[in-house]
């Protein structure tokens, strides 16, 4: 039989015989020796290439050694929206994150052109999906069976060209029919095009065709794909149509596996191994560990630097490390209601100066428990591995408190538990994990709607959309050691009056998804869409930041009203975009 010579194909093949960054155990190919078209063509095959397409939410480890061209989003998300500074043994160290977290990135940052490759390999491979389905004839693959193939890869192909929109702005929109990636983002005039309607017809096609049970945890099912065409609606202020499809969610959604849409009854499950995949997930990129990858690559790698220094048998790297001004939000008043004016005036405290773990005051003001299991900080106990005493647990010689502070992150860690049941490896390069991370979960669809329903609908709708987030909060303390006590004072309480205007509720909304979505990848495109990002990076985050965490975050940060919204397209990308001696890919403004 004719052996396929389209190379493309057979590249992305070369891939799946590896299964890089592929998460689930969906099909064995057993990939040896030579393929013929049949074979790739086949319902199998077609599986095959869908399964590879998936993997790209994870990134591709060979486009940058760290694994950090995936869509766990810690620098474009959290690190630039305040949550969190840089980190690491010292500030000089992946320097390049540095020039994120500074809103100066050159157009030469190799994070960013790795950011760049990993959305257009998502939007390449999913392509491949779609040439390939429309060329296979195995009867197998039914009518009903290629419209489910249709809809994963065109919601897939979507998502990839919304994480563009979000970090790049003005990105091309390629389809299927593209024969290169020298698409013009601009139009005839010159100007940017506009490619929000076709992410929308593609997830509106998802939505309209996909089943709601999938026979694989990870798959993307009808609902997931109206919760993103509603989130695309809402990026673009659609707040009638956006409500409109969320009313439908929260009322009748349902997981890939059938289990009705809901909020976990504590709020850490969403970040344990044994509770991943829950009736909260929405959309959760899949790990693996000891599935026979090699060096455990299908495990999750995009944390790879950002582990505590105690844990895991070794030294690690402590990057990614949360931000005073973060920590500050979840202090709460005297009624159990955050301080959306004043959150930022009493900082905290770990003490971090006080180098005896006996000698220190923990803080003692009231907060919302969300605190203790997204950060991790001194007198707290972190995870189970133990009380959290210090500089995290140890530090490495010579490294200074001020180089990031003394927070760390908890949501992407594991448990001692997980590891020591082989639940967690290192690897070549520090550690690979089978903690999956959520890229959207009901919590954020609850709060998203409560937006659309201070825009356009009900206030008090927006304040029961909130309430039923709060109540998990309050009903998810972390305890002391012995498990006889809660660890601080934890005072959360729903917001019992009606809010007074729509200005309050929008105050109440907004801060609600900054604590409850805390170091998960979104604020700063939070900040972008609703147009106060020089606002609250430059008047409420930056002046009391940078004298707290100079040495964290640098001097000269500035955040540059219509440019520092979007990174620059990587230059590679722009001279790899010529025809007839012109760039077809124009930079953003102010680069």
């Amino acid at each position: 039989m004719k052996p396929i010579l389209n190379y493309t194909a057979l590249t992305l093949l070369l891939s799946l015989a590896t299964l890089s960054a592929c998460k689930q155990q969906f099909l064995d190919l057993g990939l040896q020796g030579v393929y013929n078209e049949s074979d790739l063509l086949s319902k199998k095959g077609i599986d095959g290439f869908l399964i590879d397409a998936y993997a790209t939410l994870d990134g591709n480890l060979s486009a940058n050694f760290l694994g950090l061209s995936g869509t766990y989003n810690w620098i474009w998300g959290s690190i630039t929206g305040g949550d969190a500074y840089k980190g690491g043994t010292n500030f000089t160290d992946q320097s390049e994150i540095n020039q994120v977290m500074q809103y100066a990135t050159p157009t030469t940052n190799s994070q960013l052109l790795a950011r760049w490759n990993g959305i257009f390999d998502g939007i390449g491979r999913t392509n491949i999906v779609l040439k390939e389905l429309a060329k296979a004839t195995d009867p197998a693959l039914t009518d009903a069976l290629k419209k489910q193939i249709e809809g994963e890869a065109r919601f897939l192909r979507a998502f990839h060209h919304f994480e563009g929109k979000k970090i790049f702005g003005n990105i091309p929109f390629v389809d299927e029919k593209a024969t290169d990636y020298k698409i013009p983002n601009t139009d005839a005039s010159g100007n940017y095009v506009n490619i929000w309607p076709q992410l929308e017809t593609d997830f509106k096609f998802a939505y309209d065709n996909l089943d709601e049970m999938k026979t694989g945890k990870g798959r993307v099912n009808k609902w997931t794909a109206g919760a993103y065409l509603a989130k695309a609606y809402l990026y673009q202020s659609k707040f009638t149509e956006a409500k409109a499809l969320f009313d439908v969610i929260i009322g009748q959604g349902k997981t890939s596996q059938g289990v009705k849409l809901d909020l976990t009854t504590g709020f850490g499950e969403n970040f344990r191994i044994a509770t991943q995949n829950s009736k909260e997930s929405m959309l959760e990129v899949q790990s693996a560990i000891g599935d026979g990858a090699s060096d455990n690559t299908n495990g999750f790698r995009e944390a790879i630097l950002c582990y505590p220094n105690g844990i895991a048998g070794g030294t690690n790297s402590w990057f990614y490390r949360p931000s005073q001004n973060l920590v500050n939000a979840f202090r709460t008043d005297e009624n159990g209601l955050p301080l959306l004016d004043t959150y930022n005036d009493v900082d905290v405290t770990s003490n971090e100066m006080v180098p005896d773990a006996s000698s220190f005051t923990p803080y003692a003001g009231n907060l919302d428990p969300r605190l203790d299991h997204t950060v991790g900080r001194r007198g707290i106990p972190y995870l189970d591995w133990g009380m959290m005493t210090g500089v995290a647990f140890t530090a490495p010689p010579g490294e200074s408190i001020t180089n990031g502070g003394p927070f760390t992150g908890k949501k992407h860690v594991f448990a001692s538990v997980e590891y020591s049941s082989g639940q967690v490896v290192r690897a070549s390069f520090g550690i690979a994990s089978a903690l999956n991370y959520d890229l959207m979960r009901f919590a954020d669809v609850l709060l998203m709607a409560a937006e659309c329903e201070v825009e356009v609908g009900s206030l008090d709708k927006a304040r029961e959309y909130v309430n039923r987030v709060r109540a998990r909060a309050a009903a998810s303390p972390i305890k002391t050691l012995d498990g006889t006590a809660n660890a601080a004072r934890y005072v959360v309480s729903p917001y019992a009056t009606a809010w007074a205007s729509k200005e309050v509720a929008r105050k109440a909304v907004r801060f609600e998804r900054r604590i409850e979505l805390g170091m998960e990848g979104h604020r700063f495109f939070d900040l972008v869409r609703w147009g106060i990002a020089d606002q609250v990076i430059n008047t409420e985050y930056l002046p009391k930041e940078s004298v707290r965490r100079s040495l964290a975050l640098g001097s000269g940060v500035k955040f540059t009203k219509n440019k520092s919204e979007y990174q620059p397209i990587p230059d590679y990308a722009i001279t790899q975009s010529f025809v007839a001696g012109k760039p077809t890919l124009k930079q953003n403004p102010g680069y």
